[in-house]
């Protein structure tokens, strides 16, 4: 494996045919990944004010938002760039990418011992009144890392009966909203507001911000840049027990801010992942956290801890089993085959032609 040079040295490239590609087949797969635009408009800001998740005034946007970049990415085979396609050091917003980043977060909170036991009730360690009630008050670390929470109530404004009954199918157009609570950790449900709750957590444990502890503890120990931004809502300060006044972050770009950060600081992170936590040499992260965090959720097996699984091939038919990836709505991907020493960035491209990309990259392999 070969790590690359911290930012701004470019990558360690290497020609296809040296990293076990065919060359015509790997620039057909770029040319496949250009072609196929997200056909999601520039403008971010009005998309979502037009109800691109859901109807006024649920939609109404808290965070900073602006036009997205052009389509984008880089494929790298053991650390070493092979093909790049656009502009890789354009910034843009990531949407739900950013809930991975959250899983890397909580890794580094149970390493630290802020989290004892993440099947332990968070109520034991976040004392904020968001875990006090009757429905609240079982909820585990593992809930809200799987999305099987089933958190009840409000968050800097935001009610988590907005993504109920949500289907990423139909983003959008599908009723939400209608859905009756189920005990937690029974019931399967991709919401935004429960992965809000997850971050403000995390802030509790921490107690700084978590854009900080991102910065210090996983992106600066790799040599990523300092390009990137971790917005919050303009609703979402907090006060620390300390007298700071901190600025809470989404898991996603839903109603506004989340991450921005361009697709050779998205790699380097996909890069961490698929070493499991090793960086030349460095322990970032323990293997065991990404052990647990790339196992199949009870209640869906396509989902680990904030990060999306390929465990039975239906997400991605042509890709491993091992793979796995960050996703972000909008055409926002990051896709890591371990068995293949594949890290792939996609910025915004078409979700319906990422399958193709997969297939094409995979498909131009001569090993």
């Amino acid at each position: 494996m070969t790590f690359p040079p911290a930012h701004p040295t470019p990558w360690t490239e290497a020609t296809p045919a040296a990293l076990g590609f065919d060359a015509g087949r790997l620039a057909e797969a770029v040319a496949f990944a250009a072609a196929h635009e997200t056909p999601w408009p520039h403008d971010l800001a009005g998309h979502i004010g037009r109800g691109a998740f859901e109807p006024p005034p649920d939609n109404e946007v808290l965070g900073p938002l602006w036009p997205r970049g052009a389509p984008g990415g880089m494929v790298t085979r053991h650390g070493v760039l092979v093909a790049r396609w656009g502009d890789t050091r354009e910034v843009s917003q990531t949407f739900s990418v950013a809930k991975s980043y959250l899983s890397l977060l909580t890794g580094l909170a149970v390493v630290d011992g802020l989290i004892p036991d993440i099947d332990r009730p968070v109520r034991e360690t976040v004392d904020d009144g968001g875990f006090d009630s009757a429905q609240n008050a079982p909820i585990t670390w593992r809930y809200l890392l799987t999305n099987t929470s089933e958190w009840e109530g409000t968050l800097f404004g935001k009610a988590d009966s907005i993504d109920r009954g949500r289907n990423l199918g139909v983003e959008g157009q599908g009723k939400k909203g209608q859905r009756s609570l189920a005990a937690p950790g029974t019931h399967w449900e991709y919401n935004d507001v429960r992965v809000n709750r997850l971050s403000l957590c995390l802030l509790r444990r921490f107690g700084r911000p978590l854009p900080e502890v991102f910065r210090e503890r996983i992106l600066a120990p790799i040599g990523g840049s300092a390009d990137w931004r971790w917005d919050g809502y303009r609703t979402s300060w907090v006060d620390l027990p300390d007298g700071c006044r901190v600025q809470s972050v989404p898991g996603g770009t839903h109603w506004g801010g989340g991450i921005s950060i361009h697709a050779e600081d998205q790699a380097r992170v996909g890069l961490l992942a698929l070493n499991r936590g090793m960086w030349a040499g460095r322990r970032i992260l323990p293997e065991s956290w990404f052990a647990l965090s790339t196992t199949p959720c009870a209640l869906n097996p396509h989902y680990g801890f904030l990060w999306w699984l390929n465990s039975d091939g239906a997400r991605y038919p042509a890709a491993g089993r091992d793979a796995f990836f960050a996703s972000g709505a909008g055409g926002n991907l990051t896709w890591m085959e371990p068995s293949k020493g594949i890290v792939c960035v996609m910025r915004w491209t078409n979700p319906a032609a990422m399958g193709g990309v997969v297939e094409r990259v995979l498909g131009a392999l001569d090993d």
